[in-house]
This record gives structure tokens, sequence and C-alpha cells, in this order.
């Protein structure tokens, strides 16, 4: 942890904004990102009342369209994998069958098992279930809902996986609402919390003429020039 450019405080601190707030910061302190590092497709919550979740990415890939026919990863090792992490951590599953979703890897006991090693929740295109029954607090970010598991099994783990557009490595900081995902770079977290007041300041003059009572195309003319580039 000594290491780290943050510590878990920094990343607590993130979860007070949702994922295109974060977005938006990002745009200012890793402009380079501006285009990459976060989902661009369409995915379901679990539980959209939940908070944003912040936390390092422990990776994996599954399949599930059909059983195994050679080596898989140990699922006991998974779980060691996911518990050795000295920050909250957010589970990066890639489903690689043509298919993604077809069997689900996600329900009432992964995400209670999931909780308890110590995850907030999970980034997956794949599919989940029991969505009645999940671990409360456990947030699921997925492609789809499904009702099988099918032949769901482990494939490795610890591996670059790509989520929607999204390429995560292992221990890369991952923010995640119901909008989807991006990840933070780790020289980033601490710049966007200045960032993003920055950018909340540019919007607010655009926000407040365009509510005033007085408002005219003028009046949001030099709104718009005063603020600067704004989305």
């Amino acid at each position: 942890m000594a290491d780290r450019l943050y510590t878990p405080h920094d990343l607590k601190v993130l979860q007070q904004w949702d994922t295109p707030t974060i977005c938006n910061g990002l745009e200012l302190v890793a402009p380079e990102r501006r285009a990459i590092g976060f989902t661009v497709e369409p995915m379901v919550a679990a539980d959209r009342s939940l908070p944003p979740m912040v936390g390092i990415a422990r990776v994996g890939m599954i399949r599930a369209q059909e059983a195994s026919r050679g080596p898989t990863a140990s699922r006991l090792d998974w779980y060691d994998y996911v518990a050795d992490a000295e920050f909250p951590s957010v589970v990066i599953l890639q489903d690689l069958d043509d298919r993604p979703g077809y069997g689900a890897w996600w329900g009432e006991v992964h995400s209670t098992v999931h909780k308890a090693l110590g995850a907030l929740g999970c980034v997956t295109n794949g599919s989940f279930r029991d969505c009645d029954m999940l671990a409360p607090g456990f947030q699921i970010i997925g492609g789809r809902i499904g009702p099988s598991h099918a032949h769901v099994h482990m494939v490795d783990f610890g591996k670059p996986v790509n989520i929607f557009g999204m390429n995560v490595m292992h221990g890369d900081v991952v923010h995640a609402d119901f909008h989807g995902a991006v990840v933070i770079p780790a020289d980033a977290v601490r710049k966007l919390p200045d960032a993003i007041a920055l950018v909340s300041r540019r919007e607010k003059v655009i926000l407040d003429v365009c509510a005033s009572a007085d408002f005219s195309p003028a009046k949001l003319r030099a709104a718009v020039q005063q603020a600067g580039e704004i989305h």
C-alpha cells in the first residue's frame, strides 16, 4: 500500500460522484484518455439505488455456453485472488462466449461469496440472475439478465480483460454505477476532486442562465463563452 498513489480514503471520496461526472473530471486531468477507458455499450444495474463502486480491479474470464474441453482455472484459487486485496475491490469479469451472458456466473451464491471476500460488486459483459436474492449492497453492472448458469466456468484470471470496450488490468482503479464503468489512472485519483469542482463551476454558469426568469439566447451565448467547452 505504501507504493500507491492514493489511499482507501481517496477512493471513498470518489463515491460521491456518479460515473459520468468522473468521466468529466478525467477529460481535464487525463485528456489523452477522453475516448478510451470506459464502457461503450448499454448495461444493466442490479440495483440503481446503490452508490457508485470505486475499487481496485480483480480480473477474470469465464465461459458458459459449452462445458470446458480442457484445463480450467480453479474457482477456489480465484476466491483467494479476490480476497488478496488491501483495498476494496471491484470484480471485472469478461464473458468470452460468442454470445456473452449465455450462462450467468453471478447470482445469489456468488454475490454472497464475493461480498464476503471484500468485493463491492462486479462489472461484466455477461449476465446475472437471482435478482431478488442477491447479496444486499453488492452491485452488479452487467450485460443482461438471464435465468440459467448453463456450463459457466472460470477460464483464467489475473490477466487483462475487456468489458464493452473498457480495457482493465489487475489492480486498476474502476469507478462504476448504472451508467457503466470507467478506469481511473492511478495518478489521476487525487486530482479528480479539484477537476470535478472546476467542471461543476463551469456548468453552473450555463445552468443558472437557463433557469433564470430573464433568460435569452444572447445571455446563453455569453454564459457559454464564459464557461468554455462544456457538454
